[in-house]
């Protein structure tokens, strides 16, 4: 059945285009015309020694491109194709595979390892290939048989990507003792070749979810922790790293049983961050940010007291090992490279340090400031830059986690030295200062803080300082941005007519715009950063500036119609339109935003509607991802702030609107675009029922596909309540439709979760949807037509039942249900009386919420109540 493919696989890579092109041509042609001889051929050519490597490397690749997609949809159309495969023609590939872990050239293992992987993915949930495990453990070999080296490292490599594939509940406890076995084994110091060891620490850490039965047990578990950590003294620094790796898993996923082995932990780790190289040291350090990330979630979660008695597994770790831990972190600061400040998304010991130590201050406290504060103070004002940046970066990193008691006076001393070193002689220092700054602003400045540490008599030097500093060279200027932007978040609830940052307001706005246009602004995040503070300066000004804002307008408008006559030329060209098009589009929505929600300010926006709405079209006609969601949220916007008027629009831009609903593929874009639907119904009222007919077939559409992303659908329902309160009773025609699918997403949310937080939150999700769409459905036919939900009335109420006495039921929810409730009581008046009579369980429900502390909920239910019990007096 295996044809000659060695000659096609090398032009498929050839450099000539037109030979590239016929191979690729052939290659596809072949696979259509017949899918099981084409896997068996490339499982061959694979498995062939005697085959050139580039041709097996891509055969292995089109191997695992046939099993696997990222697309969701796409994945499940390969995974039922293999499943359609004759059985003898799966044994024959498998087989071919299973020969190729023997293979002499390490790509072609490799690659047939994953290949293995990704058939277990498919076969082993549906009980087939149960052999599997079996014939990989076998290639280890044993005492009486010594398998070669290679062959016991593809095998690991093999078993770490099935246990990376499949689920844990899917190998059976027998199956994971002896991979874990093998793995163990493998990973041994008694182990001669660094390859296997590395395929073995690998294969550990992939199959660590599977070892919960294992964790249990003292003895397994202790050899389980010996081995990993001998593996972090092997002499390959690979080894190492990869079982630091393991180290770090295991500190997250068995927090509650590490405590025997903290002592030892912390002597390897301490060893490995002092004197071992800095992929290793990296790791290390890791392992403390992740036992930080627990403790933390353990003390946001169970914040109450944790006493002596309590379950919860919370041995305070960090605090324990705080007097060398932090000095520690703090000899890492001054490890800095010559230009990490210039490279984005540089990554290295001084700032894996520096982070971890921000972990600590969150977990401990105020326990961290003082044994922190001695090196700032010892390195703030030293010769060597490396000093003063390496003791601003630890005040930096410990301003979240103390209290503002323990923080404010250090802050209040510290203040002015930092404005000051805004002037440093060295960029580092200068990036870092910065940085502090804005984390400064961020923690100890706000409405909701007693002594703040800005005030009106330092306010003029600080924004003195921030407007030159943002002149400085890029990698600076874009963290003056930051710390502008927290600066005035912290004005953000004055809710008075002007704020203490009014007076600098138009001159901060001008610093803003001068960044986005300097010539260098575009080879870092500058221009985003300088755009995103100006959405935030104007988001928190107050009226007394708002003449400028609208001054705003204009200017804004003239840059976003530069960038739709600029010269594309490339795709790098068509980039940077598209993002400029997408930072413009989303300071006009802000703009809009702002100006729109006040009667005094609206004309600003009225008087530029047109010409806005105009901009916003042409940006379309570009049709890019990112700039057709940016210029759909303005549009949203716009909406809203122009009400009955945007009526005029619509013509023109219902075809964008269509086009929005329709994406799938970007299906951020399509979400938007529902919520788009919405504002225009809230602006245009009945006067949006033109569009009605083509926006629910659009929607309706949406809901049936399943190609569309499941996060869109609960926004749909949504967007039904928005159409169904806009239109009234013209809704009747679409009951049909929507009813139905209402009620499926009922039914499929009422199914249990399980423990999955993703689906619980996205079940909640859901229901929060359907609520919505209920509650316009019952208010848009209150006055009229309120029989048409009659024969739904029991299923609605059996759904608020359901959603009772659902557990994980979150806040939001619980409020919409209750609306619901009273709704229908409300809108259906006497005639649901009989139903109300035969529940008991609304009485319990509402009880719950009304006495509730949230006075929002509290009021609903008490409306709810007087509602139903006046229909069931009457």
């Amino acid at each position: 059945m295996a044809l000659e493919v060695t000659q096609i696989l090398l032009n498929a890579q050839s450099p000539d285009g037109t030979v590239r092109k016929i191979a690729e041509d052939n290659l596809k042609q072949f696979q259509e015309h017949n899918l099981s001889a084409f896997l068996v051929s490339l499982s061959h050519e694979l498995a062939n020694n005697d085959k050139p490597p580039e041709s097996r490397r891509l055969a292995g690749l089109i191997l695992k491109n046939s099993l696997d997609a990222k697309e969701s949809a796409r994945k499940q159309e390969l995974v039922t194709r293999w499943v359609a495969l004759d059985p003898s023609v799966k044994a024959q590939i498998k087989t071919a595979l299973s020969q190729t872990l023997a293979s002499v050239v390490a790509d072609a293992r490799h690659t047939s390892a994953q290949v293995i992987a990704k058939i277990a993915a498919i076969e082993l949930p549906q009980g087939e290939w149960p052999e599997l495990v079996g014939s990989l453990l076998a290639n280890m070999g044993g005492p009486q048989m010594e398998q070669p080296a290679h062959l016991k490292q593809a095998t690991l490599e093999a078993l770490g990507y099935v246990c990376e594939e499949v689920s844990a509940d899917i190998l059976a406890q027998e199956q994971v003792n002896s991979i874990l076995t093998a793995v163990v084994q493998g990973m041994n110091s008694s182990e001669t070749s660094n390859d296997v060891r590395l395929a073995a620490t690998h294969a550990l850490y992939n199959a660590l979810d599977f070892a919960q039965t294992n964790f249990e047990n003292d003895m397994e578990r202790d050899y389980i922790m010996r081995v990993v950590c001998e593996a972090t003294l092997s002499p390959d620094v690979r080894v190492r790293q990869a079982a630091f790796e393991c180290l770090v898993s295991i500190g997250s996923t068995y927090y509650d049983k590490l405590a025997p082995y903290m002592q030892d932990i912390f002597a390897i780790t301490s060893k490995a961050v002092r004197e071992d190289e800095e992929p290793v040291a990296l790791q290390a350090t890791e392992f403390w940010s992740s036992i930080c990330d627990e403790e933390i979630e353990i003390q946001e979660e169970y914040s109450a007291d944790f006493s002596g008695d309590s379950e919860v597994p919370y041995f305070q770790f960090i605090k324990q090992a705080l007097p060398a831990l932090v000095p520690l972190l703090l000899e890492t600061l001054t490890k800095q490279e010559e230009d990490q400040d210039l490279e984005e998304g540089a990554w290295n010991l001084s700032m894996a340090g520096g982070t971890c130590l921000g972990l600590v201050a969150r977990t401990v406290g105020d326990d961290v400031v003082p044994l922190v504060m001695p090196f700032v103070q010892e390195n703030v004002s030293k010769p060597d830059w490396r000093c003063r940046e390496a003791a601003t970066y630890a005040f930096g990193s410990i301003l979240e986690g103390p209290s503002l008691d323990k923080l404010t006076p250090l802050v209040n001393v510290a203040l002015t030295f930092m404005l000051n070193a805004m002037k440093d002689s060295n960029n580092h220092v200068k990036d870092t200062t910065a940085w502090t700054l804005g984390r400064i602003f961020e923690f100890l400045h706000g409405p909701s803080i007693e002594t703040p540490v800005i005030n009106q008599t330092n306010l003029h030097l600080i924004q003195a300082v921030l407007l030159e500093s943002i002149k400085d060279t890029p990698n600076v200027a874009e963290k003056v941005c930051g710390a502008i932007y927290f600066l005035a978040q912290g004005y953000e609830e004055s809710g008075q007519t002007s704020s203490p940052l009014s007076p600098f307001f138009q001159s901060i706005v001008q610093a803003l715009l001068a960044t986005t246009e300097r010539e260098d602004s575009g080879d870092s995040r500058l221009r985003t950063s300088a755009y995103e503070t100006l959405n935030e300066v104007v988001r928190i000004s107050t009226e007394d500036t708002a003449s400028i804002v609208v001054q705003l307008v204009p200017v804004i408008m003239q840059k976003l119609n530069h960038t739709l006559e600029m010269a594309v030329l490339s795709s790098d060209d068509r980039e940077k339109q598209s993002e400029l098009q997408a930072l413009l589009c989303g300071v006009l929505q802000v703009i809009i935003q702002k100006l729109g929600a006040s009667e005094t300010t609206k004309y600003g926006i009225v008087q530029y509607a047109d010409q806005m709405m105009g901009l916003f079209l042409r940006v379309f006609a570009c049709r890019s991802a990112t700039v057709h969601e940016e210029a759909m949220l303005a549009i949203g916007a716009l909406a809203y702030a122009t009400g009955a008027e945007f009526g005029k629009y619509m013509g023109e831009f219902y075809r964008y609107l269509e086009m929005g609903l329709q994406n799938f593929e970007e299906y951020q874009v399509c979400a938007v675009t529902v919520g788009v639907v919405g504002d225009i119904c809230r602006a245009l009222e009945e006067k949006v029922l033109p569009y009605c007919d083509g926006i629910m077939t659009q929607l309706l559409k949406d809901l049936s596909s399943n190609q569309l992303h499941r996060s869109v659908k609960p926004p749909i329902f949504s967007c039904f309540g928005d159409i169904a309160l806009a239109i009234g009773e013209h809704f009747e025609k679409y009951l049909i439709y929507a009813m139905p699918m209402l009620q499926g997403a009922a039914e499929l949310s009422a199914q249990p979760s399980g423990s999955d937080d993703e689906m619980i939150e996205y079940n909640n999700q859901l229901r929060s949807g359907i609520f919505e769409a209920y509650s316009g459905i019952f208010q848009g036919f209150k006055s009229n037509k309120a029989e048409l939900m009659a024969p739904y009335a029991g299923h609605i109420l059996q759904f608020i039942q359901n959603v009772y006495h659902d557990k994980d039921r979150d806040e939001v929810v619980t409020k919409a249900a209750i609306g619901v409730m009273g709704d229908l009581a409300d809108t259906l008046g006497a005639s649901s009386a009989a139903l109300f009579q035969r529940t008991v369980f609304f009485k319990d429900f509402l009880d719950e919420c009304t006495s509730s502390d949230d006075q929002q909920l509290k009021e609903t239910a008490e409306w709810a109540q007087g509602t139903i019990s006046r229909i069931l007096s009457g």
